[in-house]
């Protein structure tokens, strides 16, 4: 465990060339942009849990076959201040960071009169967002920095809280066919109320980037959903989307503001304010697009946590959509760094199984229908909608497998009905040790797997003209624990999962998060301005990022 999550990892600021085997088609054109930590330690300072590394991004170009690869730290304010001082001075989520302790008594005073209502840091480290032409490196809290995906340079850094009213935000937003980017985040206690805001950012005007105007400035309420509680809202990573409908998880893993706001002066941090509470529901909220509001029945189902949606689609009058289910909130808890050690095997299996649900929601329902009767009739699903008192509905879900996690569609069917999932298998840990294609449909399922290798999430990119769901490759970055084998992109065949080629690096890879695909970018790598085609492209819904 100490090769993948306790080193610091070094850039590789000038592009690499990789050594393939095999054959890449020759269709395949573009940049895999890539996003994750990798700095865990600051001169004598440790970060406690890994999600707080510093971002590194990584990119793999590719182009006639051959493939560049090459790695640079985010220039964060968040970084920028800790590399000066030599030392962590600004706090993540599962690390506080203190003022030197050779200020006075004054200057610690104001430290903690600062954090009650905390601004948190811009080491954007999971996902990239695409927003027009630009890109921007993401993480959840309100700032997001542009960066040049062909050089990795960090860009301007920006804040949410300019264009709309929200302290955190999703790293996993979501694309429609005319560009528009939809995203979800939390305004606290914001004129005595606590709620969860939609927001879209409108496709950008042609030409607008060069007259200097970011579609941001054109960002926009969508829809609002007051929280249960002013002081707990719900915590969340992702959202769904369907042709109608947006859904909303309220899940009962919730932050506690309150002890979030004297957490600096408690000397602990953030993420000890986060907490799973078993006795509460999950409420799931459903937002009509048309109308831009929650539809008048109230659904929930049993507590669980939900870290990423899958897809959803409309069917026969009902919601179907699938979601990678916890039963608490116990996995953010086993990537703490002190349980990252020799142990590890053994820690985790203190963690739930990830497990693939389908839940099925009736979009009406029959005001006659007896108390307690199902109100689904598709039978394609064992999934079930119990009728309750005062237009609610309990919901219960279909079990379609276990074992998976960081799912990736064929993004041209996101919101519509579709088939396969590509994602992250794991067994006896949340670490991915192989690759899985599911088949909803047969429930059957293709794999991808080789000894001491630690695939990151997997990214489907459709072949061009195609016309099946699974006609594409398969892209994930491997990082191996053996020392005699040297990292590698992965390109796989999407229908058949069997290997067409490999791009091995002599670097140090780090285990990332998220990322996305740049069709037709980067032909000199490095040094090539973004391609205007593929946002466009991307707009369509061919090859968007996936939650």
């Amino acid at each position: 465990m100490e090769i993948i999550f306790g080193r610091n990892k070094k850039e590789q600021l000038e592009p690499v060339r990789a050594r393939v085997t095999g054959k890449i088609p020759a269709w395949l054109q573009g940049i895999l942009l890539r996003n994750g930590p990798g700095m865990h330690t600051v001169g004598e300072t440790r970060y406690n849990h890994w999600f707080d590394g510093l971002a590194l991004l990584h990119s793999f170009t590719i182009r006639d076959g051959e493939v560049y690869y090459r790695s640079k730290y985010l220039r964060s304010d968040t970084y920028t201040a800790n590399i000066e001082a030599n030392r962590i001075v600004v706090s993540e989520f599962g690390t506080m960071a203190y003022p030197d302790p050779c200020k006075n008594i004054f200057s610690k005073a104001f430290s903690y009169l600062s954090h009650t209502i905390p601004d948190f840091t811009d080491n954007c480290l999971i996902n990239i967002m695409r927003c027009g032409e630009d890109f921007y490196a993401t993480t959840e809290t309100s700032y997001i920095r542009r960066i040049n995906p062909q050089t990795l340079e960090t860009l301007e850094k920006v804040d949410f809280r300019k264009y709309v009213a929200v302290n955190l935000a999703t790293s996993h937003p979501h694309y429609d066919a005319a560009g528009n980017v939809l995203n979800v985040g939390t305004s606290i206690v914001d004129k005595g109320k606590t709620k969860y805001v939609i927001f879209k950012i409108p496709a950008p005007v042609p030409g607008g980037r060069k007259e200097g105007r970011s579609p941001l400035k054109d960002t926009e309420v969508f829809c609002s959903i007051a929280a249960h509680s002013l002081l707990s809202p719900s915590y969340y990573h992702s959202f769904g989307v369907s042709e109608n409908y947006i859904i909303f998880l309220e899940q009962p893993f919730k932050l506690d503001i309150l002890k979030m706001a004297t957490a600096y002066i408690r000397g602990v941090s953030w993420a000890s304010c986060l907490a799973f509470h078993g006795e509460d529901k999950t409420h799931i909220h459903i937002i009509d697009r048309r109308t831009r509001k929650p539809v008048p029945t109230k659904y929930h189902t049993d507590p669980m946590v939900v870290f990423h949606h899958v897809n959803a689609y409309e069917e026969d009058g009902c919601l179907l959509f699938d979601v990678i289910t916890y039963e608490d909130g116990s996995l953010y808890q086993l990537f703490y760094l002190a349980n990252l050690n020799e142990d590890f095997k053994e820690n985790s299996r203190l963690t739930s199984m990830p497990t693939l649900k389908r839940f099925v929601l009736p979009l009406h329902v029959d005001k006659n229908a007896e108390v307690g009767s199902n109100l689904i009739k598709l039978s394609s699903t064992t999934a079930r909608a119990l009728k309750e008192k005062d237009d609610q509905v309990y919901c219960q879900p279909e079990l379609l497998c276990e074992g998976l996690e960081l799912p990736h569609i064929n993004y041209a069917h996101n919101g519509q009905p579709y088939r396969y999932i590509f994602a992250a298998g794991v067994q006896w840990s949340p670490i991915p040790t192989k690759i899985i294609k599911y088949d909803i449909l047969t429930k059957s399922s293709l794999t991808w797997r080789e000894e001491h290798c630690w695939p990151a999430e997997p990214l489907f990119v459709p072949t061009p003209g195609a016309k099946d769901e699974d006609d594409g490759i398969i892209l994930s970055a491997i990082v191996s624990t053996d020392p005699q084998k040297s990292p590698f992109l992965l390109v796989l065949d999407a229908r058949t999962f069997t290997e067409l080629a490999r791009a091995s690096v002599d670097v140090e890879m780090h285990l990332d998060f998220h990322g996305l695909f740049i069709p037709d970018a980067g032909r000199d790598p490095g040094k090539q301005a973004p391609s205007q085609e593929a946002p466009a492209r991307a707009a369509a819904g061919r090859a968007a990022p996936r939650t």
